[in-house]
């Protein structure tokens, strides 16, 4: 196979471009169970190996006729791979045998179908081809009898179904692998809600299959040649498939989620029934917003709750009538440490300064790179991939399609993996991607999540991410770019737009009123007259400026103060130079340099004067100003700049409540600047 054509695979594979989202199986589909005479109340509702063990083995009879049945239906399958070994067919052979895996899985229940979805999106484990197949895998079955399901039901709420519900449909709206749904009304209130009934003896199937593989895996162990930890990736795996198993535990998964999701996200849905269509699917005008709704949502998700949907599946996103996302099915989530979300957005502050080096050491605590190994190798690879991705127009236009291809293409060659949990989160963002790109070619999934991590970056506490902030604008030198300022707080106000469309609690309190200030009487201040007129109006400013000067810029208003005490004094310079320039004397420095200069003190030096540094701040402050005031009265015209000094007369009655708490510590440090000046040019 040609190497583009296997990356362009892997990439089908890693998006989910494959997944089926069908409603119910196909007819030639056969589910086999284990059907036991004795009670499994013995058996963990929590993955729990040594319970499993214990369970299974007091019944070797039970286990025997599993690993026949197993046997009979992978036999051929085994035998003609190993042919393939033996005849070194086995590259040639590797379309056949995957389809082959997917039908045997597919028959064998649903611990295999479970297990070989799981295995789609590992590229460090199986070939492009078989993750295709696999993703091929369709969870729906044939349903159980409809009278199995109400007498399962009537046994769990303890009396007979018609007394909880006033209706229930006769036949299921769905059926997969480990239960079905079916549609009722509640008597209590009259809500329309889900019926999930589990499959019987799916428990007892999942664990005598988990029980056999695990026993196959300490089997494999003694031989070294196998490098795959077969335990390992069972343990790992089988502990998540069991909170599936846990309607209860699903239940409360959506309760979370709606309630992680209700400040900032109310326009996405998690409830019992929900009536829609496939977002997928829909033709309506709102298509493209509501997938930068989900966008929002899962970056929510994987960098500020860490509790994460880890089943982003296109059957899962529906739009509702009312022109909401819903997000269904929390049987399966993700929960993501500390470590990894905030090294996920340090690793964004170091690629958009291609800080390469940083981005290596960000990876291995990502768990891209095992620990130990040699870097060296490795940094040049990603610093080529990703200067690639930067071409473009920097890290908010990076092809994530592209970039991780390029990655993918490293496991191939380096000891590089893909962590089974950013393989979830690739299948989410390609699932949205793979929406919006069907009505808006030029959609730019990176592009649309910059202002969520700019919101992160800016407002969390963490001093993690105060430090990531800090390294976005100032990069490895430690030098404050106001382009980067400006492009984080133009992201920031992008977030700002887009949540306040969804109606945030959070957003339309206290911060609905970004983008106005009012000016009031009463406040002045001493300036030089100047040829621009005076204005009267409100001043009408953006969104950033409004959120520097509330309560919750008090953070990076802190964070900014030094730049801050610069500016006020280069620009209080530049204008006694103006002054002076005004009054006439534009070289004082003869005059001054008749004064006698006593001993090491030198008169000369205390004229003000701009040098090349300081100009780089004033234009840095002009810009600054430039772009939180656009709009606004005091905005640029088409013939003249901003006026620094009348901004700050126009902004000072809007700022009793700041300059209490700011406003000392701002004269303390501008002191202390002026007089170490005062003391190096004069003295030294």
């Amino acid at each position: 196979m040609e190497e583009n054509e296997q990356l362009s695979i892997l990439m089908k594979g890693l998006r989910g471009q494959n997944l089926k989202d069908s409603q119910f199986a196909a007819d030639n589909v056969r589910l086999r169970l284990v059907e036991v005479d004795e009670s499994s109340e013995f058996l963990p509702l929590v993955y729990d190996p040594a319970s499993i063990s214990a369970y299974w083995g007091k019944r070797p009879r039970a286990v025997a006729t599993r690993i026949v049945q197993l046997l009979s239906v992978t036999g051929g399958f085994l035998s003609r791979l190993a042919l393939d070994v033996i005849n070194k067919k086995v590259k040639e052979n590797e379309v056949a045998r995957a389809i082959e895996i997917r039908e045997i899985v597919t028959s064998l229940g649903p611990a295999y179908i479970k297990l070989g979805q799981a295995l789609s999106i590992r590229p460090d484990i199986l070939s492009p081809v078989a993750m295709i197949e696999l993703q091929k895998l369709c969870d729906k079955v044939p349903s159980f009898p409809d009278d199995v399901a109400m007498a399962l039901i009537e046994e769990e709420l303890g009396q007979p179904w018609n007394n909880i519900y006033s209706e229930l449909s006769s036949s299921p709206i769905a059926a997969a692998s480990l239960g079905q749904v079916y549609k009722g009304r509640l008597k209590e209130n009259g809500d329309l809600v889900a019926v999930k009934v589990q499959r019987p003896f799916v428990l007892e199937t999942v664990t005598v299959d988990l029980f056999i593989i695990r026993n196959l895996g300490l089997v494999l162990r003694r031989f070294p040649q196998i490098s795959t930890d077969v335990v390992g990736l069972v343990d790992e795996w089988a502990a998540r498939f069991f909170e599936e198993l846990d309607y209860v535990n699903e239940g409360k998964n959506g309760t979370i989620f709606a309630e992680m999701m209700r400040i900032d996200l109310p326009q996405v849905l998690t409830t019992a029934w929900i009536d829609g269509e496939k977002l997928s699917q829909s033709t309506e005008s709102d298509v493209g917003e509501l997938v930068n709704v989900g966008v929002i949502c899962y970056l929510k998700q994987l960098l500020d709750t860490g509790f994460f949907h880890a089943d982003p599946h296109p059957g899962n996103l529906i739009r509702t009538p009312d022109g909401k996302l819903a997000i269904l099915d929390f049987g399966l989530v993700t929960k993501l440490t500390d470590d990894q979300k905030y090294g996920m957005i340090e690793a964004i502050a170091h690629l958009i300064h291609r800080d390469y080096g940083a981005i290596v050491k960000d990876f291995v605590k990502l768990d891209f790179i095992p620990e130990g190994v040699n870097l060296e190798p490795i940094l040049p690879v990603l610093a080529k991939v990703f200067d690639q991705a930067l071409e473009g127009g920097g890290a908010k236009n990076i092809n994530f399609q592209e970039l991780a291809s390029d990655l993918a293409q490293i496991t191939f060659d380096y000891p590089f993996r893909i962590p089974p949990y950013f393989a979830l989160i690739i299948r989410a963002i390609g699932v949205l991607e793979g929406i919006a790109l069907v009505g808006n070619p030029d959609f730019a999934i990176v592009d649309e999540a910059y202002p969520y991590i700019a919101q992160r970056l800016l407002t969390d506490e963490s001093p993690r991410l105060k430090n990531a902030l800090r390294y976005t604008i100032y990069g490895k030198s430690g030098v404050f770019d106001a382009e980067r300022f400006i492009d984080v707080m133009q992201a920031f106000e992008n977030f700002i737009t887009a949540a306040k469309s969804g109606g945030g609690e959070t957003l339309n309190g206290g911060m609905a009123e970004l983008g106005f200030l009012q000016s009031q009487t009463g406040y002045t201040i001493p300036r030089i007259s100047t040829n621009v007129s005076q204005q009267k109006q409100p001043i009408q400013t953006r969104a950033a400026l409004a959120f520097l000067l509330s309560d919750k810029g008090n953070s990076f208003r802190e964070f900014l103060l030094d730049e801050i005490v610069k500016g006020i004094d280069v620009v209080t310079r530049d204008q006694l130079v103006q002054i002076m320039s005004f009054l006439g004397v534009r070289n004082a420095a003869p005059v001054f340099s008749m004064v006698p200069t006593f001993g090491p003190f030198k008169p000369a030096a205390l004229l003000p004067s701009i040098s090349e540094e300081d100009k780089v701040i004033l234009n840095n402050v002009e810009k600054i100003v430039e772009f939180l005031t656009a709009g606004s009265s005091i905005s640029r015209t088409s013939n003249q700049g901003v006026v620094v000094t009348q901004v700050i007369q126009e902004l000072l009655p809007v700022l009793p409540g700041i300059s209490a708490t700011v406003l000392p510590e701002v004269l303390n440090r501008l002191s202390s600047r002026v007089l170490a000046r005062i003391i190096r040019d004069t003295f030294l």
